[in-house]
C-alpha cells in the first residue's frame, strides 16, 4: 500500500512537486484568510457606494419633495398606522388559517393522486382535474368568483362572509400548487422503500403513511416554506372583496387624504412579516442542502 500523500504538497489541486515547508503552508493559509477579509470589505464598500449613489440621485431629483410628501410623510404615516396595523392583524389571522388548511388539504390531494390500482382511477382523475383547474386560474379571479359570485346566489346555509370566501379562494388556489410539491416529494422516495414496506406485510395505505410520506414531506420542506412566504403576501389580494385588512385600510386613508403614505405603512408591516420568513426559508434550505451532501459523502 502506498503512503498517503502529504496534504501540504497539494497546491491548487495539483499533488506533484516537493512538499511545502510548514512555515510556507501557514503563510498560504493566512493569505487566504486575508483575501477573504479583503473580499468582504470590498463587497461592503461597493454596496455602500451603489446604494449611496441611488439615494443621492433620488433625493437630488426635481420631483423628490413631491414624492416625499406623497409617500413618506411622517404625520400621515403616524395617523394611518393604527388602522393599517389593525387590518394587518386580520391579514395574519387569515394567513395562519389558510396555511394550516392548505398543508392538510394539499397532502390529501397528493395522496389521492398517488393511489395505485384501477379502482382509484376516478379519484385520481378528480385530483388531477382539481390541480389543473386551480393552477390555471389566476388567484385574483378565484377570489372574485367566489367572493362575489357565490354569495350572490343566496343559497340557504351558504356563508356570505367575504372573509370566509377570501380564505377559501386562497386555500383552493394554493393547495393545487402545494399538492404538486407533495407529489414531487412522494416521487423522490425510491420505489424500494414502498416495496420493502409491502414485503413486511403493510398494506398500500400503510406503506404510504409510514414509509413514504414521512420521507416525502421532509424532502419538500424547503419548497413548502417558499410557498408560505408567497401566501403571506397574497393574503392582501382579499382586499378586493372589501375586507378591511391592511391594504384596504391604507386605500381608505388614501381616498380620504389623497396621500399614499398609508401604503408605505402597509408595506413596512408586510416586510416585517415576510423578510424573517424568507430568511428562515433560505437558512433551512441551506442546512438541508448541507445535510444531504454530508449524507451522500
Amino acid at each position: 500500500m502506498e503512503p498517503a500523500a502529504d496534504p501540504s504538497a497539494v497546491v491548487g489541486g495539483v499533488g506533484s512537486g516537493p512538499p511545502l515547508p510548514p512555515g510556507r503552508v501557514a503563510s498560504w493559509r493566512a493569505e487566504f484568510r486575508e483575501e477573504g477579509a479583503v473580499g468582504a470589505l470590498i463587497a461592503f464598500l461597493s454596496t455602500i457606494v451603489v446604494f449611496g449613489l441611488i439615494i443621492w440621485f433620488v433625493v437630488h431629483s426635481e420631483t423628490w419633495p413631491q414624492v416625499r410628501d406623497q409617500f413618506l410623510n411622517r404625520q400621515d404615516f403616524v395617523d394611518s398606522f393604527p388602522d393599517v396595523l389593525s387590518g394587518f392583524w386580520l391579514d395574519l389571522k387569515m394567513f395562519v388559517v389558510a396555511q394550516a388548511v392548505i398543508l392538510v388539504f394539499a397532502l390529501v390531494v397528493a395522496v389521492i393522486r398517488n393511489l395505485r390500482g384501477p379502482a382509484f382511477f376516478p379519484l385520481r382523475f378528480l385530483a388531477v382535474l382539481y390541480i389543473d383547474l386551480f393552477r390555471g386560474i389566476p388567484l385574483l379571479l378565484v377570489i372574485l368568483l367566489l367572493g362575489f359570485g357565490v354569495p350572490a346566489l343566496q343559497l340557504d346555509g351558504v356563508p356570505t362572509d367575504p372573509r370566509f370566501w377570501g380564505v377559501t379562494a386562497l386555500v383552493l388556489s394554493y393547495s393545487a400548487y402545494t399538492a404538486e410539491v407533495y407529489r414531487a416529494g412522494i416521487d423522490s422516495v425510491h420505489e424500494s422503500q414502498r416495496s420493502a414496506a409491502r414485503a413486511l406485510g403493510l398494506t398500500q395505505w400503510q406503506a404510504l403513511r409510514f414509509a413514504v410520506l414521512p420521507q416525502a414531506v421532509r424532502n419538500v420542506i424547503p419548497a413548502l416554506l417558499n410557498g408560505l412566504v408567497s401566501l403571506q403576501k397574497d393574503v392582501a389580494l382579499v382586499s378586493v372583496l372589501g375586507i378591511r385588512e391592511a391594504v384596504r385600510e391604507a386605500q381608505i386613508y388614501t381616498s380620504r387624504t389623497f396621500n399614499y403614505t398609508s401604503y408605505m405603512a402597509a408595506t413596512v408591516l408586510f416586510l416585517l412579516a415576510s423578510v424573517p420568513i424568507a430568511r428562515f426559508a433560505d437558512w433551512y434550505t441551506a442546512r438541508d442542502r448541507r445535510r444531504r451532501s454530508q449524507s451522500i459523502a
